[in-house]
């Protein structure tokens, strides 16, 4: 059987790393330039040579988005980095303007091209033409459905991936195209900049012979750009016989924890598929450990019919949080056999926690004793990123995440 690839994101090296340890099969980087989240901290050539090695000792694969939608003069410095890209290794860069892709190919013609989203690939010309002119890939519009993927798969050739977004934020825009944030704050969306003005409060009304009313009857309207989260974790049977061929996960800006989080539970669920499709069965388990990271509401987007009016979420723009990440380990003190962890959010002793690995069940514990870097023994760790060591009763590994829940649900 045919595996398909898991794809990640990783907005930093830290991140790159936990998405490989937890199951991903390829990431998506962005470097300091040409990239569509300006706002993530991103990858320096030395962080990006460190990354791409990383991966590739593990038979992973980084892809570098090089997806802005350009001017004239943004292409100045565009060959002197696509040379480094494929000096560092990379295996893919992906690209949403014609001018770029022509660019890479008369550049680096060895270079895997990927074409983004952004360029709102929605039919089977247009993913052959894209083909013909050297593409490897293309990441299909999110406007599309399953039965529509599979049109695209069943008119183009076999060795052309077809690459979907199955989980994240979802842009209000057509293919990501917007320009709300260039009105209202002057940061230009389309070179990585955006505001995510769609996420904020607005009052829509209509005027008739003087007299004003909400034009969304029935529902208060204040977040009315506000979409939903994609999640498509039930449907694996479905995204597979679609043809998609490679599975991808939106969050570059999120944290580590949330790379976790869902690398870990699509990665079940895809396994669990590959034992026995006929047979396979959605486990509820996956979806409440996708809300256990920071998440809007889900809908399952375009993919299964037309978007309505409960695909957005009227009420609030916020984040949904049940769940503090309070620690990464980082390995074993042999000499004390305590573990030493990485403080992410405030930790007590006492405290009840879950821990995550990869391709582990989830643990329960509690935090029986915690000591500073001196050996000196603490109640609690309240310092951002504080270094300590701690005894629990259960064995745990680097790159393990400890977390407790909230004991008031947080909307962020």
């Amino acid at each position: 059987m045919k595996k398909v690839e898991l794809l990640a994101p990783a907005g930093d090296l830290e991140k790159l790393k936990i998405a490989i340890e937890y199951g991903a099969d390829a990431v998506y980087i962005g470097g300091e330039i040409f990239g569509m989240r300006s706002a993530a901290k991103n990858f320096s050539k030395e962080d990006m040579t460190e990354g791409v090695n990383f991966a590739h000792e593990r038979g992973r694969r980084v892809f570098v988005t090089c997806n802005i939608i350009p001017r004239s003069e943004d292409l100045e410095i565009l060959r002197d980095y696509l040379l480094e890209l494929e000096e560092i290794g990379v295996d893919a860069v992906i690209v949403s303007d014609p001018g770029v892709f022509k660019i890479v190919r008369e550049t680096i013609p060895n270079m895997e091209v990927h074409i983004s989203t952004q360029a709102s690939t929605t039919n089977y010309n247009a993913a052959n033409f894209w083909y013909n002119k050297g593409a490897k890939r293309i990441v299909t519009a999110r406007e599309l459905s399953l039965e529509e993927t599979k049109g695209i798969r069943d008119h183009i050739p076999e060795d052309m991936d077809i690459e979907a977004f199955i989980h994240g934020a979802m842009c209000m825009s057509y293919s990501g195209k917007c320009t709300i944030s260039n009105y209202t704050t002057g940061r230009d969306a389309n070179k990585g900049s955006c505001a995510q003005s769609c996420r904020w409060k607005y009052t829509l009304m209509e005027e008739n012979d003087g007299e004003y009313t909400q034009i969304i009857d029935g529902i208060d309207p204040d977040f009315f750009f506000n979409t939903k989260d994609l999640c498509m974790i039930e449907y694996i049977p479905e995204i597979y016989k679609s043809g998609i061929t490679s599975l991808k996960i939106e969050g570059r800006m999120k944290t580590a924890y949330y790379v976790a989080t869902t690398v870990r539970a699509y990665r079940t669920a895809l396994d669990e598929y590959y034992k026995d499709p006929e047979n396979w069965k959605f486990n509820p388990v996956w979806l409440e450990e996708l809300k256990k990271g920071s998440h809007r509401d889900y809908s399952t987007g375009f993919f299964l019919n037309r978007p309505d009016e409960n695909s957005n979420n009227y009420k609030s723009a916020s984040y949904i949080r049940n769940y503090d990440f309070i620690g990464l380990v980082r390995g074993y003190d042999e000499e004390s056999g305590l573990y030493i962890v990485e403080q992410r959010n405030k930790m007590y002793v006492g405290d009840k926690i879950e821990v995550i690995g990869p391709y582990k069940e989830t643990m329960y514990t509690t935090i029986e004793e915690m000591y500073d870097e001196d050996g000196n023994a603490i109640e609690s760790a309240p310092h951002a990123r504080q270094i300590v060591k701690m005894k629990v009763d259960i064995k745990l590994d680097k790159n393990y995440i400890l977390r407790k829940p909230i004991e008031k649900m947080r909307i962020l």
